[in-house]
């Protein structure tokens, strides 16, 4: 009896200093990084299937000629992006927040052109939508303003 006690406490043990194989939620910062590098990776794959399955059905996009509301209406605007065989400009995310709630979170970042220049910076909204995917909400370019160079 006193041998099983003995195998019973050691075995407790050597389960207790193994460390455990469950794996911790995901981060919701990251998850939404990941959304964000894969949409843009849709643009560099020439891939608009893959550009609009990242936009929530109700997104507004902020453009030059105003608000393009619906999914429908963003991705037929941003198809002319996707035309021809080089992408025209390209974004990744250097700024990400996510709410305590994890429902909801930004990116924002550099949006380069072909030669890698910045042309624009680019913020997005994301939601975390019902089936678990996490969609851009709303989207937003601003013309990006170098630093003046220092005067001697």
């Amino acid at each position: 009896m006193r041998r099983i006690l003995v195998l019973a406490i050691l075995t407790g043990m050597t389960m207790a200093a193994v460390p455990s194989t469950a794996s911790k939620a995901p981060d919701p910062a990251d998850q939404v990084r990941e959304a964000e590098r894969a949409f843009a990776k849709s643009m560099a794959d020439r891939d608009l299937d893959a550009f609009a399955a990242s936009v929530a059905d109700e997104a507004i996009f902020f453009g030059g000629k105003g608000p393009l509301r619906g999914k429908k209406t963003v991705v037929a605007a941003w198809a002319r992006f996707f035309e021809g065989p080089d992408a025209p400009f390209s974004w990744e995310p250097e700024t990400v927040a996510v709410l305590d709630s994890g429902t909801l979170g930004l990116t924002s970042g550099p949006v380069r052109d072909p030669d890698g220049k910045q042309i624009a910076i680019f913020q997005s909204i994301w939601r975390l939508e019902a089936d678990g995917v996490w969609r851009v909400v709303f989207d937003r370019g601003c013309d990006y303003c170098p630093p003046a160079e220092a005067k001697p």
